[in-house]
């Protein structure tokens, strides 16, 4: 884990590295872990222009349990009215991940990109040693609704980066589509050893998901739907963090719109 992550451990955490143990001496770990964050728990702040919920402490919403998810921080379900948006601002040492759930969101930053994207792009920033940037909602008569997503990166102050791309959103019908990899061979590259998955669910709908070795988790939100997830019924928002598993089983009771974040749990 690097320096700038210790300031930020929560109760979470802590438990993550003790229940870990057994791994970090070559010893299997004995269970899965679970936690459970409904839609209702989030932090909300309501601005006029930005209406916004925070899966992890942010802005003014603070909480000493609710920091991160492993090299998840920040998760955020931002809509901002026509015309309005977030004027520029630094970064730095971040992978910013943005996907659009409606509407048109346009970006500027001092790499020299200004570009729009919408549902079925997906956005990534690798901060790295520093960038400024703005985001604002394209167009003036209907919002735009994303997520704003935070990952720590593997390595700090790389050379800023840039990465958009746009799915086949017929992909993700009935599957589980990956938009964001490592290496990038799947979706958006991102520097560290993440991915993320999105998909349009079917009631009744079936699937075992396998993690990417140990130490890893995964945050998973229903954006839409009912589904019961590592044994956790979930409804509109509502999210489970998974850990210390190989795989875990997903079933879909409504039709449903899933995202899925695996992250390391350690870094």
């Amino acid at each position: 884990m690097t320096a700038y992550s210790l300031t930020s451990i929560s109760a979470l955490t802590l438990s993550v590295l003790l229940s870990s143990c057994s791994s970090a001496t070559g010893q299997p770990a004995t269970s899965m872990n679970t936690v459970f964050h409904p839609s209702e728990s989030r932090g909300h702040a309501d601005h006029g222009w930005l209406d916004t919920y925070h899966s992890f402490s942010f802005a003014n919403w603070q909480k000493a349990d609710r920091m991160h998810f492993g090299a998840l921080r920040v998760l955020n379900d931002d809509a901002v009215t026509g015309g309005a948006g977030f004027g520029t601002h630094p970064h730095d040492n971040m992978e910013i991940v943005s996907i659009p759930l409606s509407g048109d969101l346009e970006h500027q930053d001092s790499m020299g990109n200004k570009t729009v994207i919408k549902e079925g792009d997906v956005q990534i920033m690798s901060a790295g040693t520093g960038v400024m940037h703005s985001e604002k909602n394209h167009n003036a008569s209907e919002d735009v609704r994303f997520l704003q997503i935070w990952v720590f990166p593997n390595e700090r102050d790389l050379t800023p980066t840039y990465d958009q791309i746009t799915m086949d959103l017929a992909d993700q019908r009935d599957n589980l589509q990956c938009v964001v990899s490592p290496d990038g061979t799947e979706g958006a590259r991102i520097h560290q050893n993440a991915w993320f998955h999105v998909g349009q669910l079917s009631a009744g709908w079936k699937r075992s998901y396998a993690l990417h070795g140990e130490g890893q988790g995964v945050y998973a939100m229903l954006l839409e739907g009912e589904a019961t997830v590592a044994g956790q019924t979930l409804g509109r928002r509502d999210a489970v963090g998974v850990w210390n598993a190989s795989s875990f089983d997903i079933e879909v009771r409504k039709d449903a719109r899933l995202l899925l974040i695996e992250v390391p749990m350690q870094w």
